[in-house]
């Protein structure tokens, strides 16, 4: 481990250090513009000039390309370094434009501190500026080429580091541009990032711009609430509504980005449409007295036909505060539930997958990028969870091999396999990949139902996982009692939405599930329902149908829900933004998001502007909801039960914040949960998610939902479509349940046999991928 000394300071670090991040580890900060510690050097600014005074270097050179080597001195202030800077300054400001007064970037632009820290005021150039056209890059990416500086952080970033190249350098020398062929949105699900690592203001957040400075806004460290990852963020918040978010870095998780789905779905918290007011019987009231008649009516159903009658439906994208109080209410109560997933089944796949992380097994996000190789079970990465092709994508620019076993098709920017296999076949895979290359042979002898032309693939990727020193299988819940049981292989669920996890720590082990739910509601055993910031209407159609029957039906939500329309009594909650809360994240991560904004109605609505109103006596407009979790506790002093002071405590297993829980205790309640499909004949209906639209807090968001599919597309194998008489393009009708839906016929080869693909949309709401055969037919 080399030591050294900077600016008079010893220092001892790893071998291959740069003397940049030595510098960084005592607390200095070399001026740079083209460096980035997710990126490394490019040497291309030349602004990180120092002195090196004794030691194996001599002279002035750039700390980003120099490895910190034994007996350095550094001078990092030393006048030659300093001038030298301040020449590079000069220099890049020579073309710059001089408009920091209408740059977004202005206030939180590098090239702005170091151009002051540099000593630059005066220009001394006569001559003209170097111009350029600048390019429409979709609705995420403002680009103003003229503030660039050639740093090269945007396409490094962008074609190394994300793997995309619709966009890059063009041109050379002083005359480089960074863009596209022609104007088009930028393809990658991760453009938003360019926005934070631009030094300058040539590639800003485009849905911000002009909203406000970055100084003018309310901060608070957040979590991303749109996928069980909890990559970690940064909110900012402007006159009550949340101007922008930005990636917020964590090492063992998201590291320094974000993808594009958690960057710009945040305009639920602020939609006009959003509730704000409570309703009893579809007239407003006070939320003191909604809570008042839901005790009452509650009270009266319980008297009448027993406590079980009432039940609890919660959620997935709730707090861990929230799904807590849930729990102690119910149990304080004798209500039913609460209910959390779809079904048994899928409580105890979530639950078995959990009490597969042992701290041996357990995976990061941060750890996936440093496997050698990785298989995916019934994950499509790019959409299920973004960041987890972004972490793939890291393991192959090391060396690894990514397989993917999914039946649908699979696009990712990185090279990997891909095997297409229908749902019920996902567990054969499993056993036959991670057996190694002999027994992979003797499982094929007993003819598993697979296809034949799958072998060698298989018998490929069965001895790239046999090589591997750190192999990793990442999967989705439904194959927990399909993994490896080879301590070998690191563990990577990839569950349902943010508070999955939490979810299944709180959820008793014989909770029913929806579909349960609905035939007690059908069947008269169950009489007043309490949905908490859940919509049966898009997890269960039939739920949704059996509430029809309830006496009493009390919604608390932040979301225009089609079941919060539905309610006899409407209590408005608070968003992540507004109350922050805990969540487990799908390796167990306990997080805590930060409020960021009071609850109330945006400026730009209650002022009719973007300035508040004057009258300062007033009572803020919007200012009704409450966080869930306190609503829970509310409802329980109107019922007169006592919940504990802190529920959070009576989940075995949780540690301190920023640490995985111990999931030990779960290992008694994990059941094999059955194949997640059922093995009939016939085409089996499987969902397609995609970057926006199809998670539920998105799907509320102006700007993503405008950029959703709308399209219902049919995607089937070749052989499948030939079978059926249906060609590609093809107008077609599918029957699924209850529901009769008009589709376009896609037909590829990177979708398995036996299966029928379709997305997400609105339409297809309250449907589960448990759906087995569907009735297609030309129309």
């Amino acid at each position: 481990m080399p030591d050294l000394i900077i600016d008079g300071r010893p220092v001892t670090v790893a071998k291959g250090t740069t003397v940049i991040e030595a510098a960084e580890a005592l607390g200095i900060v070399i001026p740079r513009f083209c460096w980035h510690p997710a990126l490394g050097a490019a040497g291309a600014c030349r602004m990180c000039a120092v002195m090196f005074t004794g030691g194996p270097v001599k002279g002035l050179e750039m700390s980003c390309m120099t490895p910190a080597a034994d007996g350095m001195v550094v001078e990092t202030f030393h006048p030659e370094a300093v001038a030298f800077r301040r020449h590079i300054i000069e220099l890049l400001m020579a073309n710059h434009p001089h408009d920091c007064p209408v740059c977004d970037e202005g206030g939180h632009c590098l090239l702005q501190d170091e151009t002051i820290s540099g000593g630059h005021s005066l220009r001394r150039w006569p001559g003209t500026k170097r111009t350029y056209l600048d390019q429409d890059l979709g609705p995420f990416i403002q680009h103003e080429m003229n503030r660039c500086i050639h740093c090269y952080r945007c396409v490094r970033f962008y074609q190394d580091y994300c793997g995309y190249r619709d966009f890059g350098p063009m041109q050379n020398a002083n005359r480089v541009y960074f863009g596209r062929f022609e104007n088009g949105a930028l393809q990658s699900p991760f453009a938003g990032n360019l926005a934070d690592i631009c030094p300058t203001g040539t590639l800003t957040d485009k849905t911000a711009r002009f909203t406000s400075r970055r100084w003018d806004c309310e901060r608070a460290p957040s979590v991303c609430p749109h996928c069980s990852l909890g990559c970690n963020t940064v909110a900012l918040s402007r006159y009550r509504a949340v101007a922008r978010i930005e990636a917020r870095e964590n090492a063992a998780v998201n590291g320094f980005f974000i993808c594009d789905r958690g960057r710009f779905s945040h305009g639920f918290a602020s939609s006009p449409e959003r509730p704000r007011e409570a309703k009893i019987d579809g007239m407003a009231a006070s939320v003191d007295d909604a809570l008042a008649t839901v005790a009452a009516r509650l009270t009266e159903t319980a008297k009448a036909h027993g406590p079980a009658s009432v039940a609890i439906v919660g959620s997935a994208r709730s707090t861990l505060e929230t799904q807590a109080a849930l729990t102690a209410l119910a149990k304080a109560a004798g209500w039913t539930g609460p209910v959390f997933f779809e079904s048994r089944s899928q409580q105890a796949a979530v639950t078995a997958s959990l009490a597969a992380l042992t701290p041996t097994r357990a995976l990061s996000l941060a750890d996936i990028g440093r496997c050698d190789a990785v298989l995916t079970l019934g994950v499509s990465p790019l959409f299920d969870a973004p960041m987890l092709a972004l972490a793939l994508r890291q393991a192959t620019r090391n060396g690894g091999t990514v397989i993917v076993a999914d039946p649908r098709p699979v696009s990712l920017p990185l090279p990997f396999t891909h095997l297409s296999v229908a749902p019920r076949q996902l567990a054969a895979v499993a056993a036959i990949v991670t057996a190694g290359p002999t027994e992979a042979a003797a499982l094929a002898q007993k003819r598993l139902p697979l296809s034949p032309r799958l072998w060698p693939a298989l018998e490929l990727a069965a001895r790239a996982l046999a090589a591997a020193k750190r192999p990793a299988v990442v999967f989705v819940a439904s194959l927990a009692w399909a993994l490896p049981t080879d301590d070998r292989f690191g563990l990577f669920p990839v569950l349902a939405g943010p508070g999955s996890a939490g979810a299944a720590l709180c959820a008793a082990p014989d909770a029913p599930g929806l579909a349960d739910l609905a035939a007690a509601i059908n069947a008269g055993r169950v009489k007043s329902l309490l949905v908490v910031e859940a919509d049966p209407a898009a997890l269960s159609s039939r739920l949704f149908a059996a509430c029809a029957g309830l006496d009493t039906l009390v919604v608390c939500d932040c979301l225009p829900t089609p079941t919060a329309a539905k309610a006899t009594i409407f209590l408005p909650t608070t968003t992540l933004f507004e109350s922050g809360g805990l969540f487990l994240n799908n390796e167990g991560r306990l997080q805590r998001a930060a409020p960021v904004q009071p609850a109330g109605d945006p400026v730009s609505r209650d002022g009719g502007g973007n300035h508040p109103p004057r009258a300062y006596d007033r009572r803020l407009p919007g200012t009704d909801p409450r966080p869930a979790d306190r609503l829970c506790r509310d409802l329980a002093a109107a019922l007169a039960l006592d919940l504990p002071e802190t529920p959070l405590e009576g989940i075995a297993g949780l540690g301190p914040e920023g640490s995985r829980a111990d999931f030990a205790a779960l290992a008694g309640r994990a059941k094999e949960a059955g194949l997640p499909f059922p093995a009939s004949e016939g085409l089996t209906v499987v969902f397609d998610e995609a970057l926006f639209g199809t998670e539920e807090l998105g799907r509320y968001a102006p700007l993503p939902a405008k950029l959703a599919a709308t399209e219902p597309t049919l995607t089937l194998h070749p052989e499948d479509a030939t079978s059926l008489g249906f060609v590609d393009g093809d107008n077609v009708g599918v029957a699924v349940l209850d529901r009769f839906i008009q589709a376009v016929a896609r037909v590829t080869p990177d979708v398995a046999r036996g299966v029928a693909i379709l997305p997400r949309l609105p339409q297809f709401a309250g449907l589960t991928a448990t759906l087995g055969p569907c009735d297609l037919r030309r129309r």
